[in-house]
């Protein structure tokens, strides 16, 4: 979601409807390409914007997610018949996490769809997928169009962020639920006669919400969040403070923890949804769908390797570190896909693609770290155990805030 390579990145990148605000605000002009925009990596200090996230309130553009709708008579049946979850259970005015896999299992990519209306859904993936989309909708009586640049968009996320939005006039946002979405008129002093979608939705694994609207109330939006947020301790933050945070939640990252199905260049490469921990996504009672054949098999026979979250010990984050059975380094078991330390956590944490059968809680594994000290390569073996993911996960992410916040 954050970055990714595609070869549309040799064409000028586009700016978003909240680019001149960030530039504005960006004190070391970092910025990264994503889905063919560009956005900010870090605005001044990574630490600042991190905790801000956990302790304030946050503006993240969300612009670049690419934004599929998805109208018509077989909607519902189509997308039952791409994702692995049962889309069915998904009612009018909610949001679901999902993926979807190839015939052989491996996954494509994953996202949120809403539930916009009866036969109307929005998919947002952090890729684009509509070659796969359409190839997939053959016989289906149903549009798909990519409205990515229809719509604008902003994760406001933190402990504060109902209280801003509330500051701002969205009354009874506290209302909302966790995957739940609501229509909001902006006040006549943002904009006039102008509507939000808000979903409580999120990055971060905590309370936070996104807001989609018009590009051209993008700027008024930014402002108003900005203005009511002052005594919140609002800030914006760039892609890399977010990926702190989103590997606190345990959340995966495409081109990162994965990569799509379709574009792996190696054998052994590809993944699973029950591989990458996903297995509450699939629903192999639900009817066929792409890709259940082969996770049918999968389930009998169990995973090879499985994606689990380590503990590492030291301070020094494991950024693709190679994983062994044992502190010689004779046999290797796996390898580190994300990796830093987390200062809510004080730990040094990390996910990573682990063997059968060193995935069990509790297993002590070995990361190979290389430390740059003085110009000077040194290797370290670090003991290493298998937890519990999410490593951080606070109840205000699931409960509603006070009618007061």
């Amino acid at each position: 979601m954050l970055t990714e390579s595609e070869p549309h990145y040799r064409q000028p990148l586009l700016k978003t409807p909240f680019h001149e605000r960030a530039r504005a605000l960006s004190q070391v002009d970092s910025f990264i390409p994503w889905a063919g925009y560009t956005t900010v990596d870090v605005f001044s200090f990574v630490e600042q914007e991190y905790f801000a996230i956990r302790n304030a309130s946050t503006l993240y553009d969300l612009t670049p997610m690419v934004k599929y709708r998805i109208d018509g008579r077989d909607a519902l049946r189509y997308l039952n018949r791409l994702m692995t979850r049962d889309i069915g259970k998904l009612k009018v005015g909610r949001v679901a996490y999902s993926v979807w896999c190839n015939d052989a299992g491996h996954l494509i990519d994953d996202g949120t769809v809403f539930r916009l209306g009866d036969t109307e859904y929005r998919l947002c993936t952090g890729e684009r997928q509509l070659d796969w989309l359409l190839d997939s909708a053959l016989g289906f009586d149903l549009q798909i169009d990519e409205v990515t640049e229809e719509t604008a968009a902003l994760a406001v996320q933190g402990p504060t962020s109902c209280a801003v939005l509330k500051n701002m006039g969205l009354g009874g946002i506290e209302r909302l639920k966790p995957f739940e979405l609501a229509h909001f008129a902006l006040p006549a002093a943002i904009a006039s006669d102008a509507q939000i979608m808000v979903s409580r939705t999120g990055f971060t694994g905590d309370l936070g919400y996104e807001l989609w609207m018009r590009p051209e109330d993008a700027e008024a939006v930014w402002d108003a969040l900005m203005e009511a947020g002052r005594y919140c301790a609002i800030r914006p933050i760039g892609s890399r403070a977010l990926n702190m945070a989103r590997i606190e939640a345990g959340f995966v990252l495409p081109n990162v923890d994965f990569v799509s199905g379709e574009r792996t260049l190696r054998a052994g490469t590809e993944r699973s949804p029950i591989e990458l921990g996903l297995g509450w996504l699939v629903d192999l009672n639900k009817g066929h769908f792409t890709g259940r054949r082969a996770l049918l098999e999968e389930q009998r026979r169990g995973p090879r390797r499985q994606l689990v979250g380590l503990d590492i010990e030291g301070n020094k984050p494991a950024h693709n570190a190679l994983l062994y059975a044992d502190k010689a380094g004779r046999r290797q078991i796996g390898s580190v896909s994300s990796a830093t330390w987390s200062p809510t956590c004080k730990r040094n944490i990390a996910l990573a693609m682990v063997d059968v059968p060193y995935i069990e809680t509790g297993s002590t594994l070995w990361a190979e770290i290389y430390l740059n000290r003085e110009l000077v390569w040194e290797r370290r073996m670090a003991r290493t155990h298998v937890v519990e993911r999410p490593f951080f996960a606070p109840e205000r992410r699931r409960l509603s805030p006070p009618a007061d916040y």
